[in-house]
């Protein structure tokens, strides 16, 4: 399916939308920000830890993963 693009160019703005000005542009990302709920000092612990157990537990299988299969590469094709 074609899209029609005839009669538009790329560097000029579409028409009915205005540019922001950086200082209205900047007050709408503080507004967003206060809407956001910021996590607790518990909360945020919780998911760090949660972060680095399922890290570390992923390190572990790459590494024995790459272990059994450098074995594996060496029992067949020969190594020293």
């Amino acid at each position: 399916m074609a899209i029609d693009t005839r009669g538009e160019t790329s560097d000029t703005p579409s028409r009915g939308k205005k540019r922001t000005t950086p200082a209205l542009f900047y007050r709408q990302v503080v507004a967003e920000l206060r809407k956001v709920i910021w996590p607790t000092r518990k909360d945020l612990i919780t998911y760090t830890t949660v972060v680095l157990v399922f890290v570390l537990i992923m390190v572990a299988i790459v590494t024995a993963l790459d272990f059994v299969l450098t074995e594996g590469v060496l029992v067949i094709f020969g190594g020293s």
